[in-house]
């Protein structure tokens, strides 16, 4: 079971807290039902992730070889045997499709689609470039839908653009990250890489950096939340996403850290701190003391 769990990548679910966000933004927070709901669509989205996974690591195990850290995974050393990794990728999916069909059409769609799109990634996307990162981001956009599905709520296209934009940022510095990292090993390891330099990969971070700082203080101003939470109280927030940005580009430019750079920015105490800041004060604008 060890081997299997740490191929199925529990430290890689906090990326399905964006399930969450349209549950927070809305302010259904306290509504138990939605709770509910939400809380299956986050335990699906952690099942589909783990299915994806296992399903890349069977495809990639030869390649992994290669690589100075996932050498180590299980499929690649050797320590999980593929049958076992293939009854366990057919039972996750299977279980999650069947908890977003409970969900509703809506949320079956959009987990199919999840799955599509990982599977078209696997065959032949990830080695077109651009193609692959933007495959990759688009998992953080559909669990926000799926988020917004479960909680009963239109999601805001603010919020959809910030999605897109943070995904797009966290996928090219992870590209950045590979590069660096593997140097001459690079296409080796990812095929893809051999398109990628560090130059370009930077014009590409830039770009997204920008995009998503702005759209999230354009969000922030908007009339749309200016009347939905009774002003720009939000706008005090915008502090914490800048450090939290600019740390993770430290974290990619500034240190030799090996591991993956989601890993690396939750072992890294001013970035969780920050995370926690941000958290707390979006809680107590919209629920708390502050809130309208």
């Amino acid at each position: 079971m060890s081997p299997l769990l740490r191929t199925m990548r529990p430290g890689q679910w906090v990326k399905n807290f964006f399930v969450l966000a349209p549950l927070v933004f809305a302010e259904s927070l306290l509504d138990p039902r939605l709770i509910a709901r939400t809380a299956i669509a986050f335990v699906l989205f952690c099942a589909l992730s783990s299915a994806v996974y296992l399903l890349n690591d069977l495809l990639d195990r030869e390649r992994d070889r290669q690589h100075p850290l996932k050498r180590h995974r299980p499929l690649a050393a050797g320590t999980l045997q593929p049958a076992t990794a293939i009854a366990a990728l057919l039972l996750l999916a299977g279980g999650a499709l069947a908890a977003a069909a409970y969900l509703g059409r809506p949320t079956l769609v959009v987990a199919v689609a999840y799955l599509a799109i990982n599977l078209a990634y696997s065959m032949g996307l990830k080695h077109v470039v651009i193609l692959d990162a933007m495959a990759v981001s688009s998992g953080y956009l559909l669990r926000v839908l799926v988020g917004g599905y479960a909680a009963e709520v239109p999601v805001s296209t603010w919020l959809l653009l910030c999605t897109t934009f943070l995904a797009l940022f966290l996928t090219f510095s992870k590209r950045r990250h590979e590069l660096t990292l593997l140097r001459e090993r690079a296409a080796g390891q990812r095929q893809v890489l051999s398109e990628y330099s560090p130059e370009f990969l930077d014009q590409l971070i830039n770009v997204v950096t920008a995009s998503s700082l702005l759209s999230y203080a354009l969000w922030a101003v908007s009339d749309e939340t200016r009347l939905r939470f009774g002003g720009s109280a939000l706008l005090v927030t915008l502090p914490f996403v800048l450090f939290g940005i600019f740390r993770y580009l430290y974290l990619i430019y500034r240190t030799d850290e090996a591991r993956n750079p989601t890993e690396a920015m939750l072992r890294d105490a001013p970035f969780v701190g920050n995370l926690l800041l941000w958290g707390l004060s979006v809680l107590l604008l919209l629920y708390g003391p502050l809130s309208p």
